[in-house]
């Protein structure tokens, strides 16, 4: 046996997003079930023959998805919420995706971050919960890949621990007895599995904990020793890779000596760590050690000369028939192939790796070990070249940018004045009601905007009847927000496919790919704009929309930005400088932006920064200086505008104690922030820690398809008044509204204008 290449996971899109559209059509009612498994089937099989074709000797199964891996363990164990129904049998795909979706009576599963990257995972359930295996979809996956393949694939599956901690139960996530107490009632079901797939003749199980990267007592280690011991007596024949990833391992020695045949550890995103472990204190000699030294979630080519320096390290550590090469994390989270981005500079697309290109990169690296490097010296030399060429090139040496950046430092970033003087003069400038109402920014695309923007880009279209239909869908939303009752409103964004892409598009630096999709949440895909070079503003980016959106109306229209840090965290990054460097970039951009908006009139700017806790180091000792970056780059974009104009900002999906003081240090004088999918749990850190500027808590979920009930929404907005003052208290959705259809969202935000002044009504009736 020779060193061998092996994969986590493979991206679920397909290469032109047909399993996206496939998922759609189905809710749509545009195919029935059967014709959605055989088109799934073919979409699986597809995906496992490509792999096999780049060279991947370990090959994974069941790492596929109908909408998310969490999910797929949620109900193969029926983690399903009895609001759901109760069930003995696998579930159907109404019942599946009623889960992630909700139904009229049920509100969808809670979806947040999976750890620090943009995909979003649904959060299992664990109140009155009764295990129960309801479809073994390891083993069909398996036998499938083998009966028509003929691929002995590697089933991958979460963990159970992992599983446990990813969850909540009353509204918290499981700590240590809540973990102690449910794995006992679990792990009989994953020896079932593991019986199972060892009596049908697999040989190797992925079985991912990415949690362990996150322990750091030796008492924590102690879940998943109990749960790999009763693995191992349940299957002894079947062989287990422990896989970890995203970062490194604070408990090392501990890991390592698990009871596994195999250990999966990230080398990429592991701040050297890691391999310092390897290299100092050994690795067990009767273990494979499968290293991660691709990177899994960045889009850029390796150096495959250090890399194959890091290969001939760990060679030293262990021997060739105890190594595996593999990427850092699941190809999951970067698109499939450059083969379809045919307009890309050939410079920047020859510094370019997407999944496909990374396998070709770990076959390589394979073959330099088992084969010598002479065997593929001509794809080690156009991987110098091309590295070279880009490192060189003008894209990343702008003399303009570096005096820029060289500036930053005799410059000080703050507000004029503080908040309490600011927001006296922003009430006298605005004139609003009490509880003001507003949306986050964007409004359905339907599918005749989505032709339009096609359209258009294929020339179909000119360039005056393109501005011509976005000007009539402004103005046709602006209308139908005054006929609710909105008091601030936004021009709809109509023209942007994506709240970074769009920006990526307008300045200098980034790539805007083809077809460069990767998978955010179910079927929604994002395609990151890639940041290649040096960031650099060239011409007003939102400035024309705005001002014409405020000229239908006497109303304010907030400008609408992309705040930095989101930007960096929901794009590919360059990777040849520090990423603290980029974001410096991006703010001295936008701030431009800014204070064109201001010049034009617009009274109130919103400068969105969703993505900045899920952006969080996994490491709290890593923390303060990223929240610090943040805060700084943030400031550099915001802080030049007069005091009477307001700046707000947006942020999803966060455990928002972690970063309160965060929040409160970019003084953006309003933040919106989501609250419903946690049912309110999130107002909580205000609480705890109070908040003295204005604030709206998204009074509902805009990632379903349900019309939320006016007493619905009224209640959202009375648990937060016990914590806000209503002086201070903004009512808004979660987020955007564009991937919601245009009659749920009317209907949606009637309701919402209709709380509200209900909640007024209240208010200012005297109390008896």
């Amino acid at each position: 046996m020779t060193v061998i290449s092996s994969n986590l996971g493979y991206p679920r899109l397909g290469e032109h997003r047909e399993w996206k559209h496939l998922l759609e059509h189905f809710w749509k009612g545009q195919l029935d079930a059967q014709e959605f498994h055989a088109t799934a089937k073919q979409l699986r099989l597809a995906n496992l023959k490509k792999q096999r074709a780049l060279g991947v000797d370990l090959i994974p199964v069941a790492d596929n998805s109908d909408y998310d891996h969490v999910l797929d363990t949620i109900a193969a164990f029926n983690v399903i919420p009895q609001r759901y129904g109760h069930f003995d049998h696998q579930l159907d795909l109404s019942d599946y995706y009623a889960l992630a979706r909700g139904t009229k009576t049920a509100v969808a599963s809670e979806m947040t971050k999976w750890f620090n990257i943009n995909y979003h995972y649904i959060v299992p359930e664990f109140d009155d919960v009764h295990f129960q295996l309801l479809d073994n979809r390891w083993l069909r996956y398996y036998q499938e890949a083998k009966a028509e393949l003929g691929i002995a694939g590697k089933p991958v599956i979460l963990g159970p621990v992992s599983f446990l901690k990813l969850g909540k139960r009353n509204g918290q996530y499981l700590d240590a007895a809540a973990v102690a107490e449910l794995l006992p009632q679990l792990l009989p079901l994953y020896e079932q599995v593991f019986q199972e797939l060892a009596a049908n003749g697999v040989q190797w199980v992925q079985l991912d904990e990415p949690t362990l990267v996150q322990t750091t007592e030796p008492a924590e280690i102690q879940p998943y020793s109990d749960a790999l011991s009763a693995l191992h007596a349940a299957a002894p024949t079947l062989n287990v890779e422990l896989q970890t990833y995203f970062d490194s391992l604070d408990l090392y020695e501990q890991v390592v000596n698990l009871p596994v045949q195999a250990i999966g550890l990230d080398l990429v995103h592991d701040h050297g760590e890691n391999l310092t472990h390897l290299l100092t204190d050994g690795f067990p000699q009767d273990k494979i050690l499968a290293a991660g030294i691709i990177d899994g979630h960045n889009v850029w080519a390796s150096d495959l000369q250090a890399k194959g320096a890091l290969v001939n390290q760990l060679l030293t550590v262990v021997d060739d028939q105890h190594l595996w090469l593999q990427p850092a994390n699941s190809l999951l989270h970067v698109p499939i192939t450059t083969k379809n981005e045919t307009k890309a500079d050939p410079v920047l697309l020859g510094g370019l790796a997407f999944a496909d290109q990374k396998l070709q990169e770990l076959h390589v690296l394979t073959q330099v070990v088992n084969d010598g490097a002479a065997s593929v010296q001509a794809a080690l030399d156009t991987n110098r070249a091309n590295l070279d060429a880009l490192n060189r090139s003008s894209h990343r040496n702008n003399p303009d940018v570096r005096a820029a950046e060289a500036h930053l430092a005799s410059q000080t970033f703050e507000r004029q004045a503080p908040f309490t003087t600011r927001i006296r003069l922003q009430h006298a400038r605005l004139n609003l009601p009490l509880l003001p109402t507003t949306t986050i920014g964007s409004f359905p695309q339907s599918r005749e905007v989505r032709a339009k923007r096609a359209a258009w880009r294929k020339h179909k279209l000119s360039d005056a009847d393109y501005q011509a239909f976005l000007h009539a869908e402004t103005k046709r939303w602006i209308k139908l927000q005054e006929d609710l009752g909105l008091d601030v409103l936004v021009h709809g964004e109509f023209e942007r496919t994506d709240m970074v892409e769009y920006f990526g598009q307008k300045l200098t630096g980034f790539y805007a790919t083809q077809n460069g999709w990767v998978q955010s949440y179910g079927s929604r895909g994002v395609r990151p704009p890639v940041i290649f070079g040096d960031v650099a503003y060239t011409q007003p980016i939102t400035v024309a929309e705005s001002v014409y959106a405020q000229s239908l109306t006497t109303k304010p229209v907030k400008g609408m930005l992309t705040a930095p840090l989101t930007i960096i965290n929901w794009s590919f990054v360059r990777d040849d400088i520090p990423k603290a460097q980029v974001q410096n970039q991006i703010a001295l951009a936008l701030r431009q932006e800014v204070l064109n908006l201001e010049k034009a009139g617009i009274k109130i700017i919103q400068v969105d920064e969703p993505a900045l806790r899920e952006g969080l180091p996994l490491k709290q000792r890593h923390w303060q200086p990223y929240l610090d970056e943040a805060v700084y780059s943030f400031k550099i974009t915001t802080s030049g505008v007069h005091n009477d104009t307001q700046i707000h900002t947006h942020m999803c999906y966060s455990n928002f104690a972690d970063i309160i003081d965060t929040i409160k240090a970019l003084d953006a004088d309003v933040i919106s922030i989501e609250t419903s999918r946690s049912h309110g749990e999130i107002i909580s850190a205000f609480e705890d820690n109070g908040y003295d500027k204005e604030i709206g808590l998204g009074v509902y979920d805009i990632h379903s398809p349900r019309v939320p009930s006016v007493a619905e929404i009224e209640a959202n907005i009375s648990r937060a008044l016990r914590v806000i003052d209503v002086h201070q208290f903004w009512i808004n959705p979660d987020c955007g509204l564009k991937t919601r259809q245009e009659p749920e969202t009317l209907a949606s935000l009637k309701n919402m204008v209709a709380a509200r002044n209900a909640v007024l009504a209240r208010l200012s009736t005297p109390s008896k």
